[in-house]
């Protein structure tokens, strides 16, 4: 058997010859909503892929209690540690040679998270679903329903992180350097300090650009091609180096589809912080940009 492996985005075809071939695989749904949290799960229940489990973005891809993450990452979705990921993977059934898939039904906006976590401890062959659930049902996949697939507890081994993540300080100490281009993934009006209705403080980093997340797919709800995210990253950035490129958002959730979509575009491996404005806004003494 040629075992097939994809790093950044799997096609709903390409997920269903995956699942007839036989190879190892594990398929999550992390379908969520910020206002509604148990929402997601209702959803998955109601309709899945088939083996698919759920993930929960509070429970599941953040830590439990406030301080118990990596020094690294606070805010409203801290970092659980590389440690605990590894162990709550190898408890859903990840090991270290299984093909990795994740969606969810909101633009990429939350499975794009355990994308980037799998990476972050070391797991390479993880890919996005395009299109998410949707796409799969218009290529006519089956669905299912009720709860989670069972899966035998096995282990994961922690391997070195394939991704970069940054911390507050490191922000700070960037904004002067020239040696940091931040982008800022929320929506334009939270980015200006127009409206705020997640963290207690309105505004942005300053210098951050902005490119709302939604922006990497098209009128179907899969990403555009390369060439076209190439162009719209390379006008955005001008001319700073790609590679200094720092993501961010509100929680370090959403930032993630724009790193996704810089890679897929060729433009390289760019940072995270998974703090975001959250855990920026939380410390009065660090400035704040509006407008």
């Amino acid at each position: 058997m040629t075992t097939q492996t994809h790093t950044s985005l799997i096609s709903a075809e390409q997920l269903q010859a995956l699942q007839r071939s036989g190879q190892p695989l594990a398929v999550f749904d992390c379908s969520f909503d910020l206002m509604q949290p148990e929402a997601g799960r209702a959803q998955f229940e109601q309709a899945h892929i088939p083996g698919a489990r759920y993930v929960h973005l509070d429970t599941d891809l953040s830590a439990k209690t406030p301080g118990s993450g990596p020094a690294a990452s606070s805010g409203r979705h801290p970092l659980p540690s590389r440690e605990w990921f590894a162990a709550w993977l190898g408890c859903a059934g990840v090991h270290n040679g299984m093909q990795a898939v994740v969606y969810d039904r909101n633009g990429v906006n939350f499975c794009g998270r355990l994308w980037w976590m799998l990476k972050w401890v070391g797991h390479d062959h993880v890919a996005v679903l395009d299109g998410g659930l949707q796409a799969w049902l218009d290529s006519g996949g089956a669905t299912a329903s009720g709860l989670s697939a069972r899966a035998s507890s096995t282990v994961f081994d922690l391997r070195p992180p394939l991704v970069d993540l940054v911390t507050s300080a490191q922000v700070l100490a960037g904004l002067n350097n020239g040696h940091q281009t931040l982008v800022d993934a929320r929506a334009t009006p939270r980015y200006k300090g127009e409206v705020e209705p997640l963290d207690p403080v309105a505004g942005h980093i300053p210098g951050a650009l902005n490119r709302p997340f939604q922006l990497n797919l098209g009128a179907d709800g899969r990403f555009k091609p390369a060439a076209q995210l190439k162009s719209e990253f390379e006008s955005l950035l001008a001319d700073s180096d790609p590679g200094t490129v720092v993501h961010h958002c509100g929680s370090g959730v959403s930032a993630v589809p724009n790193l996704l979509a810089m890679a897929i575009a060729g433009l390289g491996n760019t940072s995270l912080y998974a703090g975001s404005w959250s855990e920026w806004c939380s410390d009065p003494t660090r400035p704040v940009a509006q407008g």
